[in-house]
């Protein structure tokens, strides 16, 4: 089974950008599942799954504005939640998509948790991948130190390691695994060299951000997760340093009283490459709730 590479038109306040999806599956199956990596991540983290689901659903797995095949904003700041929302919205009327089931890792998660919270949206089942309305502050400068630096190797290998060593809060992951969530994030530039395979600007909204500016998100996150309809898993790594297990345990109280299952061995976030992580997912996707 192969996925078809496919470009939508979509619009910033400062232009026009593309955004690249992979497409799964029939195109004219009306079950569309959605799938949206996090923050420094790709499409291609989601093959796995995709090929797993992809004969009861069609599987649109995008790369996010200023990630892998995308294009870039003219205006770094714009990389938000309000803006990969209204790409999302572009993407969806492309698909022809009246309702969807959404899967999203920590960002892809908070862009489905705002677009489920608004009145007449199409989701129809949630699945929030270790994240939520609270994002632990230690774990944020943690991802931020990393997000914004002009690393560059002369070799693979080399590059493999570094993105392993960010890497390990995914858990345990076979030799083939690693190269391939390291290879999903690599590219080569002109230079020759292996850079990561996203805009460096992704780093400024976050070093611009004050903690009034977070307190007040927070309060807008917890907001728009309260008014979530539809059923909502929520995974949570064990280890998870984003994802509390405080705010996992909140979730499953208020709002759309997510189911909530843990992984063990686990941190930020479950990649959903292990045919147990995959199980857990179509378990509650395909089942009646």
């Amino acid at each position: 089974m192969q996925a078809t590479r496919k470009t939508v038109q979509c619009i910033s306040p400062s232009g026009l950008h593309t955004m690249s999806y992979k497409e799964w599956g029939d195109p004219l199956n009306p079950k569309v599942l959605v799938c949206v990596h996090g923050i420094t991540r790709v499409s291609d983290d989601f093959d796995a799954l995709a090929i797993a689901l992809c004969q009861d659903y069609r599987v649109v797995c995008p790369d996010v504005v200023g990630r892998g095949y995308s294009g870039r904003l003219r205006n770094p700041m714009h990389y938000q939640i309000p803006q990969y929302v209204s790409d999302m919205v572009t993407l969806l009327a492309r698909l022809n998509a009246t309702t969807v089931h959404w899967f999203g890792t920590s960002m892809g998660g908070l862009i489905g948790m705002s677009l489920a919270s608004l009145p007449d949206n199409p989701i129809a089942k949630l699945v929030l991948n270790d994240v939520g309305p609270v994002l632990n502050p230690d774990a944020l400068a943690r991802i931020g130190d990393y997000i914004g630096q002009d690393v560059r190797f002369d070799n693979f290998e080399d590059a493999q390691e570094y993105i392993k060593s960010i890497s390990l809060s995914f858990g345990p992951h076979t030799p083939e695994q690693w190269e391939k969530l390291a290879r999903d994030v690599l590219r080569q530039n002109e230079d020759g060299q292996w850079v990561r395979h996203y805009d460096l600007g992704l780093a400024i909204p976050l070093k611009a951000s004050t903690p009034e500016m977070a307190a007040i998100g927070q309060n807008m996150l917890w907001a728009a997760y309260d008014a979530i309809k539809c059923p909502t898993l929520l995974v949570r790594g064990e280890k998870s340093d984003l994802l509390t297990t405080a705010s996992a345990h909140e979730m499953a109280q208020r709002g759309p009283c997510a189911k909530l299952v843990e992984i063990p061995g686990v941190g930020h976030a479950p990649t959903f490459v292990q045919p147990e992580q995959i199980a857990i997912a179509s378990d509650f996707l395909l089942n009646q709730v």
